[in-house]
């Protein structure tokens, strides 16, 4: 079961070539690059909007979910 939703906050868990949004140059997203889940085609693939340390969009890509680890920022109860 996937757990990942639209505006979660994810990391890529291995390298991806992506496209820059404003130069069109080929770029490497690194494994731990963080973006924000966009939109979800069924659980298959999603699309992340990747940003800069100011909110700027440097790239727009579908990943699928085998590649993308959920960040979490709140814990859960432990019921016992």
């Amino acid at each position: 079961m996937n757990d990942i939703q639209e505006y979660d906050l994810v990391a890529l868990t291995e390298e991806a070539i992506a496209t820059h949004k404003v130069t069109h140059q080929q770029i490497l997203l690194r494994r731990g690059q963080m973006g924000t889940v966009l939109m979800s085609f069924d659980n298959q693939a999603f699309l992340i909007d990747f940003t800069d340390k100011k909110g700027n969009t440097f790239a727009m890509e579908t990943i699928e979910p085998v590649k993308l680890l959920r960040l979490i920022n709140e814990p859960e109860l432990v019921y016992s």
